[in-house]
């Protein structure tokens, strides 16, 4: 019967895909489950709608996520009031997300008042409109939140933490990322810049600036959310969220920034399992993929933005082939570790 913290998680997919069960999002909000919180992965609104005029579609993107970012907390406020079903505690509310969903957890932490909506936002188109709160649901619940995590996002200006009350934050973010910069910089996308944004390290400087409490993690040299790909960034990514997380929500925890101390286990592993030959790499679109396994492993290709393109389990001596795979970063899971894989056009 005891009430328990509720972590709600946006996932990645620049508005335009992505979905609340991608391995961006899904494997922190397991494991945070496990040390005892309520996770959610909801889903959001998707589409930039016109392509004419790209930086205010995106905008648009953001708030329709916020809108529906705050009917998520609404309904879990409102699940209280129905019997508490998950039996969390409405005083400890944390929201996070990761690229375009920490665009999203950050603006609905960040934007306060009415004044800071973009003027250029017609509010009088159907999804636009409800001020701050927006029309997506569970009216007259609230939806404040406790505090906020940010995995490789941005706002659109730091100036938001100047008004209203702000949020303890925790970011984490890679300083070679060319899809969301870490500092001042433009969204690209396909080549085209898009908008000016304020990436992590600009937001964390204003709130040291107006005094927020906040924890910076900057890993320097990694690209755009390295933790689908990479366990040792996954456990790094885990292990930032977590500690931050347990100071907000438990009395006498120590305050941290970065990864919490653990004790390791001893373990044994199979020493012949090792990662399988994949080749060529980069690839072309117009071509085949290989892997070859020495060992039987379970295997799983997931694609940028977290999805599952294929999955299987190998034999020792098996190869398996892939061909018309569309050009992007993918990654190859096995028992063996993470591999990525470029396709070129």
């Amino acid at each position: 019967d005891e009430l328990r913290p509720l972590v709600l998680m946006a996932h990645g997919g620049f508005f335009l895909g992505g979905s609340n069960d991608g391995l961006d999002v899904v494997s922190l909000c397991e494991d945070l489950s496990r040390m005892g919180y309520v996770t959610a992965s909801f889903s959001y609104r998707l589409g930039i709608d016109n392509l004419f005029d790209f930086q205010t579609s995106f905008v648009e993107a953001v708030w329709r996520g916020v809108h529906d970012s705050r009917a998520a907390v609404r309904y879990f406020r409102k699940s209280v009031e129905m019997g508490n079903p998950y039996h969390i505690d409405p005083e400890r509310i944390y929201l996070g997300g990761v690229s375009a969903g920490g665009f999203i957890a950050m603006h609905h932490a960040y934007v306060d008042e009415d004044s800071e909506i973009p003027t250029y936002i017609d509010e009088s188109e159907p999804g636009l409109g409800g001020g701050l709160e927006g029309l997506s649901g569970n009216e007259g619940y609230s939806s404040e939140i406790d505090g906020v995590f940010n995995i490789a996002g941005a706002l659109q200006t730091a100036d938001f933490l100047l008004l209203g009350e702000n949020e303890p934050l925790v970011s984490i973010h890679g300083t070679a990322d060319e899809t969301v910069p870490y500092a001042e910089g433009e969204i690209v996308f396909t080549g085209i810049p898009i908008i000016d944004v304020d990436g992590s390290s600009i937001v964390h400087a204003m709130a040291d600036s107006v005094g927020v409490d906040n924890c910076l993690i900057a890993v320097e040299g990694a690209g755009h959310v390295p933790h689908i790909f990479d366990e040792s960034y996954y456990d790094l990514t885990l292990s930032t969220v977590a500690g931050k997380l347990g100071e907000w929500a438990c009395e006498g925890y120590v305050p941290v920034c970065g990864g919490y101390d653990y004790t390791a286990e001893t373990s044994v592993s199979d020493a012949s399992a090792t990662l399988p030959l994949l080749f060529p790499n980069p690839a072309s679109a117009q071509g085949r993929v290989f892997a070859s396994f020495d060992a039987r492993s379970e295997w799983t290709l997931v694609n940028a933005l977290g999805a599952v393109v294929e999955r299987g389990v190998a034999q020792a001596g098996d190869q398996v082939v892939w061909s018309g795979l569309a050009p992007g970063w993918y990654a190859l899971r096995s028992a063996a570790g993470s591999q990525a894989l470029v396709v070129q056009p």
